[in-house]
């Protein structure tokens, strides 16, 4: 019966990670609600602020923004958002392995890449992978502010404005739902134009005051938009799969529950079997 004590205490073992499991599920499917809402609410000014800066790129016009301009590639820049904490599943290294991928690319063409990364788990993996890293922060994925982005963001948009790297790209997670969350990497500057061909023969617009206050103000929104943005769909990415990794915990610890159960039965019953033959067999030979 010893091993049908220690089968007990697996059970219960299990039992209870079962419990945590579940209320960590629940936990997540609340923060994900907010996340979405927040994510939501984001959107709009995000995806406008998108066009209107991809029809200025188009236009011809009188002040040409430095972030606007293509110039030769000699080293290329990443800002990287991943999450701070784990237990959600392959979210994180499946868009690590999408950033690597492209680090080995840019290697090959003899290119160098400058790192800014928001997130304890790509400090944590870079630190051990290796890379140049210039920027990082971190506990910025539940509750974003524009605040804590702004350091990094400046750093690589100085870095661009002085030549040090030529080219920058936000790497995150896009939010598709529930159960898909899409490792995506995008060029954010340069600023690429609008693809819309109505827009490629249109006369410059009329800008009042100046064109060079408006459009630096402008270029600036849309960058500090886009990170921020990319870093509140990246909670809502984390705290999805993060429910969806605890409901698979649940129900794996429910089926292993039931199988420990099986073996426990099986134990008891060949105990009992074997003690009633010794019993009978013991009442023949008196």
């Amino acid at each position: 019966m010893a091993g049908t004590k220690e089968l007990r205490k697996q059970i219960a073992s299990i039992s209870n990670t079962q419990k945590i499991t579940s209320a960590m599920e629940m936990v997540a499917a609340s923060k994900m609600r907010k996340a979405q809402e927040r994510m939501a609410r984001g959107r709009p000014y995000s995806d406008q602020i998108r066009s209107v800066i991809g029809h200025v790129a188009n236009a011809s016009a009188e002040f040409r923004h430095g972030l606007m301009v293509e110039r030769e590639v000699r080293r290329v820049g990443y800002i990287v958002v991943t999450t701070d904490k784990g237990l959600c599943g392959g979210l994180n290294i499946n868009l690590l392995k999408t950033v690597v991928n492209e680090l080995k690319k840019w290697s090959e063409e003899n290119i160098e890449v400058d790192l800014c990364l928001i997130g304890n788990k790509g400090s944590q993996f870079f630190r051990s992978y290796g890379g140049r890293v210039v920027a990082a922060s971190s506990h910025v994925s539940e509750t974003p502010a524009m605040s804590d982005l702004i350091g990094s963001i400046k750093v690589m948009l100085d870095a661009f404005e002085e030549g040090a790297v030529d080219k920058i790209f936000l790497a995150n997670n896009v939010f598709v739902n529930t159960m898909i969350q899409s490792p995506t990497v995008r060029q954010l500057v340069p600023l690429d134009p609008d693809e819309d061909d109505n827009l490629r023969h249109r006369w410059d617009y009329i800008y009042e005051p100046e064109a060079r206050d408006l459009v630096e103000g402008l270029v600036t929104r849309f960058i500090e938009s886009q990170v921020y943005q990319a870093v509140v769909e990246n909670g809502a990415c984390e705290q999805a799969a993060k429910m969806i990794a605890m409901k698979n915990a649940t129900e794996n610890a429910g089926e292993m529950i039931e199988e420990l159960e099986l073996i426990m039965n099986n134990e008891r019953q060949a105990a009992i079997t074997q003690e009633l033959s010794e019993i009978i067999g013991g009442a023949a030979a008196v």
